[in-house]
């Protein structure tokens, strides 16, 4: 890095990179912008090496400096435990949300911080502005179908005010059309996986390797309470879920609950899965510190949910209670809701 002086400021940003096309167009953003940059890959888990040669490499090419830090201790025990728990508690858990939350904007940020950095810059399809107040906003990436404001909602005003979001303004194509101007033509282009730690995809597998107890069959039950047979261990199952329940029914089966306490799995129609309200807890709100009366919003319950008209009542100091103009399908324990005002997140929780 640059030093600072009395003559000029310059300054200094951490640059989370992965080695794919999004992270290193940030990076080179942030330059043109006049930022001191360095480069910086997270080592979350065992086999996540080439990631980390992938970044070296792309600093290499941009002539920055560049760091590899090993959180795998704080990523097992921020992340990989809590996923593996809430499935053996009948939640379907979101692990980029806790990721966000205790490894990127937590550990990297403390990273910066100690470093002397000024700020964090990622690849993340979001942006940050400030209100008349001056207070951090976190709206939407102009490209809606690369938005990822989702799986930040968890960040606070502290946060927000030491990140950079280069790509929020930006489309997916425009990037493509940076990196191949850069002659970025050896950069990884290929899309993040959904849960990087469990790179074949079979989670189901991944969580009852990881189980320190015994897995118990469940039984499957149907809305009555009536007795339908014996299932899967508990972690096999999610709300809504149709393939692999394992019944032969006159009609097609889907999860409607998941009963930790008894080991029971409730099952039935698809039109059982719709409901119009709903609890969130472990909230984190960004315009405001909280909300003092009712406020219609827009409610995202998944990540790829375009989101639907709903009243948020703030009900205490740690929870939201959520009524949808409309029941919506397979509302989901674990999940985040996200509530949006347009492009701007209000903030969310964990549904439960």
């Amino acid at each position: 890095m640059r030093a600072k002086d009395s003559q000029s400021v310059i300054n200094t940003a951490l640059i989370a990179m992965s080695g794919g096309i999004d992270s290193t167009v940030a990076a080179r953003l942030m330059m043109c912008d006049g930022f001191d940059c360095t480069g910086a890959v997270m080592r979350l888990f065992d086999g996540g090496d080439k990631t980390a040669a992938d970044a070296q490499s792309a600093a290499n090419l941009l002539g920055i400096p560049f760091y590899a830090f090993d959180f795998t201790e704080c990523f097992s025990g921020s992340v990989i435990e809590p996923f593996v728990n809430d499935y053996f508690e009948g939640r379907t858990p979101n692990p980029c949300v806790r990721c966000n939350k205790h490894l990127k904007f937590g550990c990297l940020l403390d990273k910066a911080h100690e470093l002397g950095i000024d700020y964090l810059a990622t690849g993340h399809y979001a942006r940050v502005e400030r209100d008349a107040s001056g207070r951090y906003l976190l709206k939407k990436g102009v490209d809606q179908a690369k938005d990822q404001s989702y799986v930040l909602y968890t960040l606070t005003q502290k946060q927000l005010g030491r990140i950079k979001f280069p790509l929020g303004g930006s489309t997916k194509s425009r990037v493509r059309e940076i990196a191949l101007s850069e002659g970025f033509k050896n950069i990884n282009n290929s899309e993040s996986q959904d849960i990087c730690f469990i790179p074949d995809g079979d989670y189901t597998a991944f969580i009852r390797n990881r189980s320190e107890a015994p897995l118990r069959n469940v039984r499957l039950v149907d809305a009555d309470g009536n007795d339908l047979g014996e299932g899967k261990d508990i972690s096999s199952y999610t709300v809504g879920q149709r393939r692999g329940i394992g019944l032969a029914l006159p009609h097609p089966a889907y999860v409607l609950e998941i009963r930790p306490d008894d080991n029971k799995v409730v099952v039935g129609k698809s039109e059982l899965l719709y409901s119009g309200a709903f609890t969130a807890t472990d909230i984190n709100l960004i315009p405001v510190d909280r909300l003092d009366s009712p406020i219609r919003v827009c409610v995202k319950i998944r990540y790829s949910d375009p989101g639907h008209q709903a009243i948020v009542h703030q009900t205490g100091v740690d929870t939201l209670h959520i009524e949808f103009d409309e029941p919506q399908r397979a509302i989901t324990g674990g999940q985040a809701a996200v509530i949006y005002d347009c492009d701007t997140v209000i903030g969310g929780g964990t549904i439960i």
